[in-house]
């Protein structure tokens, strides 16, 4: 299967997903998958929503590695039916304020997690992308930050603010190795010469949580939104940040409407239009 999936390209993350989920359809019917039928993944899928309570998202994964092994691999001749896509739902992700996104960078508990919290914000990244940035992905004559081979293995430039660029020399001079590649080493001392996995960028994320004491949830993702959002409503269009997020439809994008404060508080409720309101004072003070 791994040769399969290397001969398609599909991304090193892509791969070790899809291995992790036809070992664990494995363990869970005690034989090989290869013999097994559409009854056995149809169960196998409930179970992975009765028992183990993934998200509908997770569960996708699994029936897109399902559907590659037994249709891709095996040639068998089964339709979407036999593994259905389970139905998602839509949640709108939670969004931070710039004020509290300062408070989180301001959180960091080192140098080095300040540095990879200003550049989830500054750029969107995920965090995957982030901990593959190479030091000649920093374009300093035209301001632009290269992403290689992201989601989709497509590559593509953002905006790089003069503020983050700074960020990012200062980061260099703490280094005490400096680095030949990568522009966040891994190692406890960052002097590896591979680069941070992407549980450090988790890391960064909670630990500033914590110390920020600002009660809502946060993982690298949520720094991705808030920069969508607030380019949103600083008056950045959809197509825009489309392209800087690497989002392959509109669609995706779209849903930071949803999320804006500017698109918000541009639209009055009909409450506020009835008779009975008319004349009166409402309660932020305007009439």
């Amino acid at each position: 299967m791994l040769e399969e999936l290397e001969r398609r390209n599909y991304s090193n993350s892509t791969k070790r997903a899809y291995l992790r989920i036809i070992e664990e359809l494995a363990q869970y019917f005690h034989r090989s998958p290869d013999q097994l039928g559409p009854e056995n993944i149809r169960e196998y899928i409930a179970h992975l929503f009765r028992d183990r309570k993934l998200s509908g998202n997770s569960v996708n994964q699994t029936v897109g590695a399902l559907r590659f092994f037994f249709v891709k691999m095996l040639k068998r001749s089964w339709t979407p039916g036999d593994i259905p896509f389970p139905k998602k739902r839509i949640r709108l992700p939670v969004i931070w304020s710039p004020d509290e996104v300062a408070q989180l960078i301001n959180s960091a508990i080192t140098p080095f997690h300040r540095t990879i919290l200003m550049t989830l914000y500054a750029t969107g990244l995920r965090r995957a992308e982030l901990a593959q940035l190479k030091l000649t992905d920093i374009d300093a004559q035209r301001m632009v930050l290269r992403v290689q081979e992201g989601k989709g293995c497509k590559d593509r430039d953002i905006v790089l603010s003069p503020h983050l660029l700074d960020e990012l020399r200062d980061h260099y001079r703490r280094l005490v190795r400096k680095p030949a590649v990568w522009l966040f080493p891994g190692g406890r001392w960052h002097n590896a010469d591979d680069p941070i996995s992407d549980k450090v960028v988790w890391q960064a994320c909670r630990g500033a949580a914590q110390r920020a004491g600002i009660r809502k949830p946060l993982h690298p993702h949520t720094l991705r939104h808030c920069f969508a959002t607030h380019l949103l409503e600083s008056g950045a269009d959809l197509r825009t940040i489309q392209l800087l997020l690497g989002h392959a439809s509109l669609k995706d994008t779209a849903i930071y409407v949803h999320l804006s404060q500017r698109h918000l508080g541009a639209t009055a409720s009909p409450l506020d239009a009835l008779p009975i309101f008319q004349g009166k004072t409402d309660p932020s003070g305007a009439k």
